[in-house]
């Protein structure tokens, strides 16, 4: 269960809470009403500086409605943040490991990995029209192409709502690591 009114009480910026059974994610998602960039460097208790939040931009509803929503977080070494994300480079970890939560104060959206993959430093929300399916079937492909791991059994037609998760590739700042997942199922809170 998470306490949606004791972290308003945190800040008022965190909107839902993401977990990744299997790696270190369990961590709150905020988006800055004005600033984009503010949480990659800043907590969510607003200390400047690493490790940063779990954050998506405004571009991306925060009822996870967009076709294809990018959460961020920083690739720390020791594991935090995103850091774990990248066991998923692993096959066997990959196979173990393949659903994400997202806990909203009125429903929790479950998410199924399809693939885990390295990407161009391409800012994501304008890669691709994703709303197009020429432009969502381009972003599937070039996640394909670049997947260390990627799950055959996992349909993810035109009209899939996607979860992009983003974090640095050490030593490559040209390069994104990316975990995708397809919404699989939806629950809506019991009142």
């Amino acid at each position: 269960m998470v306490d949606f009114e004791a972290l308003g009480g945190i800040n008022e910026d965190i909107y839902a809470w993401l977990q990744i059974p299997g790696t270190m994610v369990d961590y709150p998602v905020l988006q800055h009403p004005s600033d984009d960039a503010y949480y990659l460097n800043h907590t969510a208790e607003h200390t400047a500086g690493l490790p940063g939040s779990i954050y998506s931009e405004s571009v991306h509803p925060k009822d996870f409605s967009a076709v294809n929503t990018v959460l961020y977080g920083h690739n720390m070494k020791n594991g935090t943040m995103f850091g774990s994300l990248h066991e998923y480079e692993e096959q066997e970890f990959f196979d173990e490991n393949p659903y994400i939560y997202i806990f909203c104060p009125d429903r929790t959206f479950v998410y199924e990995i399809f693939a885990a993959s390295k990407f161009s430093d391409a800012y994501l929300p304008d890669y691709c029209d994703c709303e197009q399916e020429d432009g969502f079937d381009a972003y599937i492909r070039a996640i394909k192409e670049g997947a260390y791991c990627w799950n055959d059994e996992v349909e993810v037609p035109f009209g899939s709502r996607v979860l992009t998760l983003s974090t640095c590739v050490a030593g490559e700042g040209e390069s994104r690591f990316l975990v995708t997942a397809v919404l699989a199922d939806e629950y809506e809170k019991e009142p």
